[in-house]
């Protein structure tokens, strides 16, 4: 047999991972309403499909923006021709205002800036080509999505080390965490490139907060490594606190910063729910990582035909303006009705105001405290409630029985369809659940008893919702009330 490289026979892809697993069990038996209503439900996939129809509107009304219509193929030829990989100015032009939009208008992007990739996967990968060599290390906060194991570390040869974060502080980022796993790559005779930051964070649907940005831009000024800041969810925010850009923070006076330090990688991927454009973005404030960027990009080029259609669709500002707010408030309407219906069978989840996800604690249903037990339950969950759910593990997260449930990837009949599978496993198991040892300990059991779950809001942690937390309300619905 003849031999092939290292990176084709190792396993840098991580698709063994129970992360894929998940997706694997899905693909061979898909949930279908009428042809397979025993199927697998997926739940593992983090995209936005509450918005379709709003957007589709907007594409019969403008019939000009696809070069497949009689209206736009006069545009079809110089479109089809060579388009250089700077992008189409029009395109870049439109995306650096929307991501400008996005942050409130509190920030101006220069489109001159704007490097486009191949999603959000070929930004990631051509960041770490431009900043680290094989063997050097990037720190990123636990827990993270599993995919950056994949996109920074497969091809690059560079090394991803876990900022270990815990749930008694909702897994905030501290300055303590940080320093600790800067020690530990330097005690392994690796050298740190930098930081990567989730903002809002995937898996656990939150925001950072002013103060927690300002004390890493402090951190890696003072370390002098580069800051990248993973901002693809940024349009997800539907409840406040609102989110804050690490293109704002070192825009304050009080903030000294080397900007050469700081890039930013987006898509369009979450935030519009087109994963299958491929449109992904770096935008850097370092002048070298810009032009190496942009000759990188050469490999993974966004088609002219999707920067056509881009181009006009974010170019109209009464659309994204309105685009922006329904898709908050839809997606505040879907979190709040998911959570709501998991704290009536018992399950608590992070409090979270963002993203297309909740974390989940299924803590007390472990049989014991180990990612054996974890993993025992995942595969219950997959193969017997046929739900796709992506555990803690696989986001490097810490501590077992964490799970990732993503809510805005299907319809609301299959919804509902999920969560009757889980209020009816729940229903059964309820009188296995094991006490859980909180930041304060407790010994009570988590039950569906009105009376016991008011008892026990006293030991939820503050940032955990618990069975019977009351519904948040959206600033949106707050305006109209």
């Amino acid at each position: 047999m003849v031999a092939m490289s290292k990176i084709a026979t190792g396993n840098g892809h991580g698709e063994n991972s129970p992360y894929f697993d998940g997706w694997k069990a899905y693909e061979t038996n898909p949930f279908h309403p009428t042809e397979r209503p025993e199927g697998v439900i997926q739940m593992g996939l983090a995209e936005n499909q509450l918005c379709f129809n709003f957007i589709k509107n907007w594409l019969i009304k403008h019939p000009e923006a696809s070069l497949c219509t009689p209206q736009g193929v006069n545009k079809f030829k110089e479109t089809a021709l060579f388009q250089d990989y700077h992008g189409m100015p029009e395109f870049r032009q439109a995306v650096a205002k929307f991501m400008g939009k996005v942050r409130g208008d509190r920030v101006k992007f220069d489109p001159d800036r704007i490097v486009m990739s191949g999603g959000a996967t070929g930004a990631h990968e051509m960041v770490a080509f431009c900043l680290a060599d094989p063997g050097e290390a990037f720190l990123v906060p636990t827990p993270y999505y599993p995919g950056f194991d994949r996109d920074l570390k497969w091809r690059t040869g560079v090394e991803l080390v876990p900022v270990n974060c815990e749930s008694c502080n909702n897994f905030k980022i501290t300055r303590n965490a940080l320093e600790a796993a800067y020690v530990k790559v330097q005690e392994a005779n690796l050298r740190v490139k930098g930081l990567l930051i989730t903002n809002p964070s995937n898996p656990l649907g939150t925001v950072l907060d002013r103060d927690t940005l300002k004390s890493m831009v402090r951190f890696i000024n003072d370390k002098n490594i580069h800051l990248i800041g993973d901002e693809i969810y940024a349009a997800t925010v539907f409840m406040e606190p609102e989110f804050v850009s690490i293109s704002e923070i070192i825009e304050e006076e009080d903030v000294e910063c080397n900007r050469d330090l700081i890039h930013i990688v987006y898509s369009l991927s979450k935030d519009m729910g087109f994963p299958g454009f491929r449109v992904g973005i770096v935008y850097s404030y370092n002048d070298s990582v810009v032009s190496c960027a942009r000759k990188m990009s050469s490999f993974g080029l966004v088609s002219s035909q999707t920067q056509h259609l881009i181009a006009s669709m974010l170019s109209d500002d009464e659309f994204v303006d309105n685009f922006i707010t329904e898709s908050k408030e839809l997606l505040f309407n879907r979190h709040k009705y998911f959570t709501w219906s998991l704290s009536q069978v018992g399950i608590g989840c992070l409090k979270g105001n963002a993203g297309l996800f909740i974390w989940m604690d299924l803590r007390k249903l472990l049989k014991e405290e180990t990612f054996a037990a974890e993993m025992e339950l995942w595969r219950v969950i997959t193969n017997e409630v046929k739900l796709n759910v992506s555990p803690g593990s696989s986001f490097h997260c810490q501590e077992p029985g964490w799970f990732r449930v993503c809510f805005a990837n299907m319809d609301d009949y299959t919804m509902k369809v999920a969560l009757l599978r889980i209020r009816t496993f729940m229903l059964k198991n309820n009188e296995a659940m094991v006490p859980l040892k909180l930041c304060r300990p407790s010994s009570l059991k988590l039950s569906l008893s009105r009376s016991l779950s008011r008892r026990m809001d006293d030991f939820m942690s503050p940032g955990i919702m618990s069975p019977h937390s009351p519904l948040p309300q959206s600033p949106l619905v707050r305006a109209r009330t």
